[in-house]
C-alpha cells in the first residue's frame, strides 16, 4: 500500500520471560526498518526452578521495562515525543507480565498523547515474516513455541483461520519436560538439541500421536510419556542413553511436524489454488535444525516456499509487536486506554478483524 506517511512505532513485549522494547519504522510502501530491538532474557532468574515462575517474571518486568524502553530509544536515536504510536502485547500470556507492559504503554500513550495499539502476541508472530521478508497474503503459518503449537491460515491483518492446534502440550513445553526428565537444564529446546547431536535417532521407536487422523491437530503428551517410560526402563541412564533418547525424541517430533505440514500445505493448495503456497514458521522451536531440515524437505516436495525469519525475531521480541502495531496503525486501528489484558486470546476471534487489509 502506498500513499501513506511513514509511521514510527514503539513496541513493548512482556508476555512471558523476556522484557523487550523496539522501535520500528513502516514506510509509505509498507517496508520496515528496525531501528532498535532490545531484549532482556530472564533465564538466570528462572533457571533454578526449571521453568518460568510467573510472579518472578512480572517482578523483573517492573524492574527493567523502563530501562529497556529508554535503551531502545537511545539505540534508535528517536525521542519518545517523536513516536507515532505505542504498541504493547495485551495477550495472550502470563497475565501479570502482560499487565506490566500494557499498563506502561497506556501511561506513555496518555502522557504523550499518542495512540495505543493493543497487540495480540500471536498476531505479532504471524506478521513477522511480512516485516522481515515482505511476504504477501495469504500464507500458512506454523507457530511452534513454549506455549503454542498451531497451524493458522493468514489471509490478512486481523483475518486468521486456525486449522490445527495442540490438544495437550505445546511442542516447546514437551521439549522442556523431556529436558527436565533427562536433567539437561532449561530451556529445554536448545538443551535437547545439543545432546541429541551425539545420539542415535533410530535407537528408540517412539509413538507418533494422531498421525492416523486426517485433522491437523498435534498431541505430544503421549510421546512425552513414552520418553519417560523408556528412561525409567533404562535407569540409571548412561550419557549415551540420554543422547539416544534425546535424538530419537527429536527425530520423532521432526517427523510429526513435517507430516502435518505436508497435510496443511496440501489443504492450502486445494482451498486456495490461485495463491502461492507459502509456509511461515514462527516461535522458538523454529531454531531447531532437525525440525527445520524436515520442514524444508516437506516444503520442497509440495512446491511451497519456506519462510523462517531470523531466530532473534522468531522468539519473543519488541520488534514483532511494533510491526504488528504498524500494520494495524496503517489500517486506521486505534485502541482505547481502558483495553484489558487477556491471558487467553485466540487469533480467530471476531474481535481481531479490521475493516480492510493491506497487501
Amino acid at each position: 500500500m502506498t500513499g501513506q506517511a511513514p509511521a514510527i512505532i514503539l513496541g513493548i513485549e512482556t508476555s512471558c520471560d523476556e522484557t523487550a522494547a523496539a522501535i520500528v519504522v513502516r514506510d509509505q510502501f509498507g517496508h520496515s526498518t528496525i531501528r532498535s530491538n532490545v531484549v532482556r532474557s530472564q533465564l538466570d532468574e528462572h533457571a533454578a526452578f526449571g521453568g518460568v515462575v510467573p510472579e518472578l517474571a512480572a517482578r523483573a518486568h517492573v524492574t527493567y521495562l523502563d530501562h529497556i524502553i529508554a535503551q531502545a530509544c537511545r539505540e534508535a536515536d528517536i525521542a519518545l515525543a517523536d513516536i507515532d504510536a505505542i504498541a504493547a502485547t495485551a495477550g495472550p500470556g502470563l497475565v501479570g507480565g502482560v499487565l506490566v507492559g500494557l499498563t506502561t504503554a497506556k501511561a506513555l500513550a496518555a502522557a504523550l498523547d499518542k495512540p495505543l495499539l493493543a497487540i495480540n502476541h500471536l498476531e505479532a508472530h504471524a506478521l513477522t515474516a511480512r516485516m522481515t521478508d515482505g511476504v504477501a497474503f495469504p500464507y500458512l503459518m506454523l507457530l511452534v513455541s513454549g506455549g503454542h503449537s498451531q497451524f493458522v491460515l493468514v489471509r490478512g491483518v486481523g483475518d486468521y483461520e486456525r486449522w490445527g492446534t495442540t490438544i495437550d502440550d505445546a511442542l516447546g513445553e514437551a521439549f522442556d519436560k523431556v529436558a527436565k526428565l533427562l536433567t539437561l537444564g532449561h530451556p529445554g529446546g536448545p538443551a535437547v538439541e545439543a545432546v541429541a547431536r551425539q545420539g542415535d535417532p533410530k535407537r528408540f521407536k517412539f509413538p507418533r500421536p494422531l498421525l492416523r487422523e486426517a485433522r491437523l491437530d498435534f498431541s505430544f503428551s503421549g510421546l512425552k510419556t513414552a520418553v519417560r517410560l523408556q528412561a525409567e526402563a533404562l535407569a540409571p541412564l548412561s550419557d549415551q542413553d540420554v543422547a539416544d533418547i534425546a535424538a530419537s525424541f527429536q527425530a520423532t517430533v521432526a517427523e510429526i511436524i513435517a507430516f502435518r505440514s505436508t497435510q496443511a500445505l496440501q489443504r492450502f493448495k486445494a482451498e486456495l489454488p490461485d495463491a502461492k503456497p507459502q509456509l511461515v514458521v514462527a516461535g522458538g522451536v523454529a531454531a531447531n535444525r532437525t525440525i527445520a531440515s524436515a520442514l524444508s524437505t516437506a516444503c520442497q516436495a509440495e512446491g511451497a516456499a519456506l519462510i523462517v525469519p531470523p531466530i532473534a525475531l522468531c522468539t519473543d521480541n519488541g520488534a514483532m509487536v511494533a510491526w504488528a502495531g504498524a500494520e494495524r496503525f496503517a489500517l486506521g486501528v486505534r485502541d482505547p486506554l481502558d483495553v484489558n489484558a487477556r491471558p487467553r486470546w485466540p487469533l480467530d476471534l471476531p474481535d481481531m478483524k479490521v475493516a480492510t487489509n493491506v497487501t
